[in-house]
C-alpha cells in the first residue's frame, strides 16, 4: 500500500510523500498540502474496510468530532474526503514518539514524569468532555509526545457524543483496544467521562511500571479481568512508586464507575494536589521493574492487591506501602483517601539532596512543570505586594483576572465579531469555510460556543463564511475529449456522460457541446456533460440507374447529395428519359459530394430514302449511306432491266436506324 501512494496526488491537493505508520483501521502518510505549502499527516483508510458503510462512516465520526476540539494538547483535524474510492482525513503532523515508543524505551517513569504526561492528557479530555465527546480509546499508542515535550491527544475515531447509554458495541465488535476498555465497556457496552477516567488511570498506571495493569492469554480473558480482577497497585510492581500515586491509580480505576472521580477536571485536581504533597525525592525517584516476566496482574503476582476490591483487604493480604507507614486502600477508603484541596503541604527537608536524573524522553515536560511551580510564589508575592483589598476585588471582578462570558457573534460580520469579543475582553482567531446558508463574511460558528464563561483575555476561534463553495466550468467545446477530465478536475469538477455525434465541421475527437455551459458557477464536484464529434457523418450511394431523370435527381437530392446531369445519350437499350448511367456508381459519399447522372434519349431515328425507280446498285447504297439495312427481291428472275419498283417503308418514313428495307427489282 505503501509503495503504491507515495508521489500520488490525494483529492488533487495533498501530495503523498512517505510513509509513517499503519493501524488497525488505516495507514499514515506525510503529505504536502500544495494548496497551504505544509506539510500534513493523511490517514487512509484500509481499502478492504473502505467498502464497509459501517466502518466509513466511523472514520468520517473521527474527522467531525476532532474538527470540533480547539486545544494545544488535542491534535488538530484539518480536512476530510474520499479520493478515487480512498477514503482520507488530513491531520496536524507531529513530529515525536508515541507514549507507547516512550513506555517501551524509558518506563519505568518517575512521578513527576508520569504526572507531566498524564496532565496534558486529562487537559485534552476535558476539552473533548466540554464538547460532549468522549475518546473511549485512550491508550499510550493514541499519545504523542513531540520533540520538544508537547504532549498531544489523536485518534477520536471511536468518539461518539456523550448521551446516558452510549454504546460501544456495534454489529457485535467490542471497539476500542480491550486492554484499555472500562467493566462497563465490557459488561453493558456503555461509556461515559468516567470510562476515559478509567483508561488514563490505566495509562499513568503503565508510565510508573513499564507495563499493562491488566493482561491476558486471550481478550476474553483481559475483559473478564477488568469486570472481576480489579488493577493492582503501582508499587506492587515498582517499589519507588509513592503510595499517593497509588491512591490516584486506585481512584481512577474503580470497577463501579461511582467510586471513581466523577470527571477529568476532579481527577486533574487530584493529580496536582498529589504532585504537591510529594517531595522532590519521591518525585524523581527512578524505580526499577521486576526482570521476571510477566504483568502485574498475571501468574507470579499472586502477591499484589487489585486496588478497589474490599474482599482482598478483608482476607488479610498485604497491603503496598504498609512496611513503610502509608496509607492502605480499599474501595471503601477511596472517596477519603485524597481529600481534594484539604490536604495540608508536606514539611521540606531543605537539606534533603535531589536524587540523580538520567534524561529520558519525558523530562523536558517535567522540567517545564517543575520550574512553573517555583515561579507561582513570586507571582503570588507581587500580586499581595501591589494589590489592597479593594485591588483584589477589582482585579477577579472587572481586572484581568476576572471572567467573562462568550458573546452571540453568529451571523454579524467579522468586524462587528471582533469589536464585539474586544468589548468582552476576548481575544479572537479567524479561520474561513465555505458555507452554503451564511453569507460571505459573516460568522458562521464560535468556539467556544455564546454563553460559555472564560477567563479574559482567552482567545475565541472564529469560523467566518466565504460563500457558497462555487466553481466556474471552464470551456471544453473545441477541445480534446481526452482532456476534458483533467480540466475538469484543476477546478474541482467531474466529468459526466459522455455522447458522440456527426458533425460537418468539427473534426472527430473533439467537444461539440457541454451542459452546463461554460462559464456557469456550479457546486463542487458537479459532473459535466460533453457531446463528442465523430466528424462528417458518411452517406450511402443511391443507385439511380435506370430510374427516370426526375427520379434521380430526387433519390441524389434527398440523400444530401449534389446532382448533375450530364449530356443525353442515345441508347438502344434504355429507354428516353431513363437514366443510363452514374458516377460514382456505388459506395459512400460525404455531404454535398456530387453524383452525375447520363440520360437516355432513346434509339438513333433516320428518315428513309426514295430509291424507286432507281437501279439496284444506286438504291442500295442510298439507303446503307442512310443507316439502314437492304433485302433485295426478284420475283420475275434476272430477265428484266433490275430497277427497283416497290420498297417496303415508304419514303419520308422515320425509322430506328439498322432498320431492314426490303426492295422488290423487276
Amino acid at each position: 500500500m505503501a509503495d503504491a501512494l507515495v508521489g500520488r496526488l490525494i483529492d488533487g491537493r495533498y501530495r503523498i510523500l512517505s510513509h509513517l505508520a499503519d493501524g488497525g483501521m488505516a495507514s499514515v502518510y506525510r503529505a504536502m498540502d500544495a494548496r497551504l505549502e505544509r506539510e500534513v499527516a493523511v490517514k487512509i483508510m484500509r481499502p478492504g474496510l473502505a467498502t464497509d458503510h459501517v466502518f466509513v462512516e466511523r472514520f468520517r465520526a473521527e474527522a467531525r468530532s476532532a474538527a470540533r476540539l480547539s486545544h494545544p494538547n488535542v491534535v488538530a483535524v484539518f480536512d476530510q474526503g474520499e479520493d478515487d474510492g480512498d477514503v482520507f482525513l488530513a491531520m496536524e503532523l507531529v513530529e515525536g514518539k508515541t507514549l507507547r515508543d516512550v513506555i517501551h524505551e524509558e518506563a519505568p517513569l518517575t512521578a513527576r514524569e508520569s504526572l507531566a504526561i498524564l496532565e496534558p492528557i486529562l487537559g485534552a479530555l476535558r476539552a473533548a468532555h466540554a464538547a460532549g465527546i468522549i475518546h473511549r480509546d485512550v491508550k499510550p499508542e493514541n499519545v504523542i509526545v513531540r520533540r520538544d515535550g508537547e504532549v498531544k491527544v489523536a485518534d477520536f475515531g471511536l468518539a461518539r457524543a456523550i448521551t446516558n447509554q452510549t454504546t460501544t458495541s456495534q454489529t457485535g465488535v467490542l471497539l476500542g483496544t480491550v486492554s484499555y476498555l472500562s467493566p462497563e465497556q465490557v459488561e453493558r457496552g456503555s461509556a461515559d467521562q468516567r470510562s476515559d477516567v478509567y483508561a488514563a488511570g490505566l495509562v499513568l498506571f503503565e508510565m510508573l511500571t513499564g507495563r499493562k495493569a491488566v493482561t491476558g492469554d486471550t481478550p476474553i480473558q483481559i475483559a473478564y479481568k477488568h469486570v472481576h480482577g480489579g488493577v493492582p497497585s503501582p508499587s506492587s510492581v515498582v517499589t519507588a512508586v509513592p503510595a499517593d500515586l497509588d491512591t490516584l491509580v486506585a481512584m481512577a480505576t474503580a470497577v463501579e464507575p461511582d467510586d471513581r472521580f466523577a470527571s477529568v477536571a476532579a481527577f486533574i485536581e487530584a493529580l496536582r494536589v498529589a504532585r504537591r504533597g510529594l517531595t522532590p525525592g519521591e518525585l524523581d525517584r527512578r524505580g526499577t521493574a521486576p526482570a521476571t516476566a510477566g504483568s502485574a496482574s498475571g501468574p507470579g503476582a499472586e502477591h499484589t492487591r487489585p486496588v478497589g476490591d474490599a474482599r482482598a483487604t478483608a482476607a488479610g493480604r498485604p497491603e503496598p506501602h504498609a512496611a513503610r507507614g502509608g496509607r492502605p486502600v480499599t474501595s471503601r477508603t477511596l472517596p477519603s483517601a485524597l481529600p481534594l484541596g484539604s490536604r495540608p503541604e508536606p514539611e521540606r527537608d531543605p537539606s534533603r539532596d535531589r536524587p540523580e536524573v538520567s534524561h529520558t524522553t519525558a523530562l523536558p515536560i517535567a522540567a517545564k512543570q517543575g520550574r512553573r511551580r517555583r515561579r507561582w510564589p513570586w507571582w503570588i508575592a507581587a500580586l499581595l505586594a501591589v494589590l489592597s483589598v479593594g485591588g483584589a476585588g477589582w482585579w477577579f471582578t472587572d481586572g484581568p483576572g476576572g471572567t467573562t462570558v462568550v458573546p452571540s457573534v453568529v451571523g454579524q460580520s467579522l468586524d462587528q465579531a471582533v469589536a464585539a469579543f474586544d468589548s468582552a475582553a476576548l481575544r479572537s482567531d479567524s479561520s474561513e469555510a465555505f458555507s452554503e446558508d451564511v453569507a460571505k463574511g459573516r460568522v458562521i460558528d464560535v468556539d467556544p460556543v455564546a454563553g460559555t464563561e472564560l477567563s479574559k483575555q482567552s482567545s475565541i476561534n472564529v469560523l467566518v463564511s466565504k460563500g457558497p463553495e462555487r466553481y466556474r466550468v471552464p470551456k471544453l467545446v473545441g477541445t480534446k475529449a481526452t482532456d476534458a477530465a483533467a480540466t475538469l478536475a484543476k477546478v474541482n469538477l467531474k466529468a459526466g456522460p459522455t455522447t458522440t455525434a456527426y458533425d460537418e465541421t468539427v473534426k472527430a475527437g473533439l467537444v461539440l457541446s457541454q451542459d452546463p455551459a461554460p462559464g456557469t458557477s456550479v457546486r463542487r464536484d458537479v459532473a459535466v456533460a460533453v457531446v463528442v464529434s465523430r466528424g462528417r457523418e458518411p452517406i450511402t450511394l443511391p443507385t439511380v440507374t435506370g430510374s427516370t431523370a426526375d427520379a434521380a435527381e430526387s433519390a441524389v437530392t434527398g440523400a444530401g447529395l449534389t446532382y448533375r446531369r450530364a449530356d443525353d445519350v442515345n441508347s438502344d437499350t434504355v429507354p428516353a428519359g431513363r437514366v443510363v448511367s452514374q458516377s460514382p456508381s456505388t459506395g459512400t459519399l460525404f455531404k454535398g459530394d456530387r453524383v452525375t447522372v447520363v440520360v437516355s434519349k432513346g434509339p438513333v431515328m433516320v428518315t428513309v430514302p426514295n430509291v424507286v425507280g432507281m437501279p439496284v446498285a444506286k438504291a442500295e447504297a442510298a439507303l446503307t449511306a442512310a443507316g439502314l439495312k437492304v433485302e433485295s427481291t426478284y420475283p420475275f428472275g434476272d430477265l428484266f432491266e433490275k430497277l427497283v419498283r416497290v420498297q417496303s417503308v415508304d419514303a419520308g418514313t422515320s425509322v430506328r436506324k439498322g432498320t431492314a428495307i426490303r426492295l422488290t427489282i423487276v
